[in-house]
């Protein structure tokens, strides 16, 4: 992974200076709570519904056992005793004091993370795909090219006041499993047929109040061209986007106004004043980004044969089918930690849990970790010979339940509980889905499902792309959730179709069996949720859930 060198450390150190004497002028009342919006923001501090909540950056998702182990004891010491896994692949504490924020901020600097970015009107986290380095279908490695993203757009002074917040994701593998089609820039490594390293270049995708797919602009971009060709799209929209109307900020209205190849033609026009600039990547550059990726000591004995470990132990068996993945290593494999069993938020983790993490990650898989925007975590490398091992300590540590995949390996915001904005509380419709689909059996038999959560229009659960969608919306002050069908993250990316009038609380586990109840008499053999609902249309499970009120 990246390691900071003295320059980095300056100024993460310089940054967490400043910030303690706004803090203190701020609290001593010499900054108004207007003045103080923007600088706190700068540093990832939010005032939410019961405290403030701090969101931690984590680029592209990787942490080491060094960092878990500091996150840990920030949250033993400055809030209640765990820690939030979000969707942008960062990490959130929900209860700091506001006077202990630079403390934290200090105390994560020692080990090369800081809270820079991860709010405002700015580029935001790059993310990128959990398995990158290590999956089968990769084509090259997204996490040098994150890198050097995060460099360029950390503190860009012309970036740091957008029309609205920006997100890239970028995927190295066949496999979109970085969600890149709803982000502001989506980015996929390819290879030409000469053999050159380079970019598909989408625009304008997003989720929140008006959920859009990216669009395609380039087919293939060079490797040297990234940085000046993303200058020139944020240029393009720096300049052109809107600034009157918070919800008609983001790129994706200015695509969609312009459409996707006028807006193209506009970011050649800028790029091509620009192009072969002081920002064109010379080889050099992406060699000393790729040298901080390379492979670790793999072992040529780590293979080893599970058969008669599955035959005596069912439960090793369903977690190596769900939980546990491919490698692009011969005798290494690629393990998902879930952070949803039942009756805990998803991404929710304990300081204890984060400690236990790290010392998997020590034991197991040297020394690092991936948080996953599906909000779990991943164990990149383990040995073949390690699977039962790791396994039975995850099982004891409370993330070696096997539903990778399945209907209870949901993504949830952190809801009305937690958020400000939100218009109705999202943890709890999680955990009564979570005690209603408790069968494992029945949740293999229906194979791979998202259900998605939001507790409002801002989509932080990403619900307009779960297979199931389930948004919280407010009507005359109570809480009412609104289901879609439908949507997909994947390379297939799809926003899902609302299925009619809103649901009570209680109502939404009932609904949700209704739906794979119509899933289950309709699908053909193999045919997956998704599937079905594409060959079928929503009107099937319109007449099935609204019949009763008809």
């Amino acid at each position: 992974m990246y390691v900071y060198d003295s320059y980095d450390h300056h100024i993460v150190r310089e940054r967490v200076a400043q910030f303690r004497r706004q803090t203190e002028r701020y609290l001593a009342g010499d900054l108004t709570d207007e003045e103080f919006l923007p600088l706190r923001l700068q540093n990832g501090l939010y005032i939410q519904r019961v405290a403030p909540m701090l969101r931690i950056a984590v680029p592209y998702g990787l942490l080491s056992s060094r960092q878990l182990r500091k996150l840990a004891h920030i949250t033993r010491e400055y809030d209640k005793g765990y820690a939030h896994f979000t969707t942008r692949q960062n990490i959130q504490l929900n209860w700091p004091q506001l006077a202990e924020v630079p403390d934290i901020l200090e105390e994560l600097a020692e080990v090369e993370m800081h809270a820079i970015q991860t709010s405002g009107n700015c580029i935001r986290n790059v993310t990128s795909d959990q398995f990158a380095g290590v999956a089968p279908d990769e084509i090259t490695d997204p996490r040098p090219y994150c890198e050097i993203i995060r460099q360029w757009s950390t503190f860009h002074p012309e970036f740091a006041f957008l029309p609205r917040k920006f997100k890239i994701a970028v995927c190295g593998s066949e496999q979109d499993r970085a969600a890149i089609l709803v982000h502001d820039i989506g980015l996929q490594l390819v290879v030409n047929d000469a053999g050159e390293t380079g970019f598909k270049v989408y625009v304008g995708g997003g989720l929140g109040r008006t959920p859009i797919i990216g669009s395609l602009i380039r087919e293939f971009l060079p490797e040297a061209d990234l940085l000046s060709y993303l200058e020139a799209i944020l240029r393009v929209y720096n300049l052109l986007g809107r600034r009157d109307n918070k919800f008609k900020a983001r790129i994706k209205i200015l695509v969609k106004a312009t459409g996707p190849e006028a807006f193209a033609d506009k970011v050649e026009q800028e790029w091509a004043q620009i192009r072969a600039g002081e920002t064109t990547l010379t080889q050099e550059e992406i060699a000393r980004a790729k040298s901080f990726f390379t492979l670790p000591a793999y072992q040529a004995d780590a293979a080893q044969d599970l058969t008669s470990l599955k035959a005596e132990h069912k439960a090793f068996a369903r977690w190596l089918e769900r939980n546990v993945r491919s490698h692009k290593q011969p005798g290494y494999k690629a393990v998902n930690l879930s952070l949803k069993p039942t009756g805990v938020a998803p991404g929710d983790v304990t300081d204890q849990q984060l400690e236990a993490i790290a010392e998997l990650a020590d034991t197991y898989s040297f020394g690092e970790v991936r948080a996953t925007h599906e909000q779990n975590v991943v164990l990149a490398d383990v040995r073949e010979k390690d699977l039962f091992d790791v396994w039975q300590k995850a099982k004891a540590n409370g993330f070696a339940t096997p539903n990778i995949g399945t209907l209870t390996d949901m993504i949830c915001c952190p809801g009305g509980d937690f958020c400000s904005l939100a218009n109705a509380k999202s943890i709890p419709i999680a955990e009564a889905i979570q005690r209603r689909f408790d069968d494992m059996d029945y949740l293999y038999d229906l194979g791979d499902l998202t259900l998605n959560i939001s507790g409002c229009m801002n989509a932080c659960g990403h619900h307009h792309v779960g297979h199931i969608g389930i948004l919280g919306v407010d009507k005359k002050g109570e809480e009412f959730y609104q289901v879609q069908l439908g949507g997909s993250a994947s390379n297939d990316a799809s926003l899902g179709t609302v299925l009619g009038p809103s649901f009570g609380r209680d109502d939404v586990p009932d609904v949700v069996q209704k739906i794979l109840d119509v899933y289950v008499e309709k699908r053909q053999p193999e045919e997956l949720f998704l599937d079905t609902y594409r060959r079928i249309g929503v009107q099937p499970f319109k007449e099935r859930i609204y019949a009763k009120a008809s």
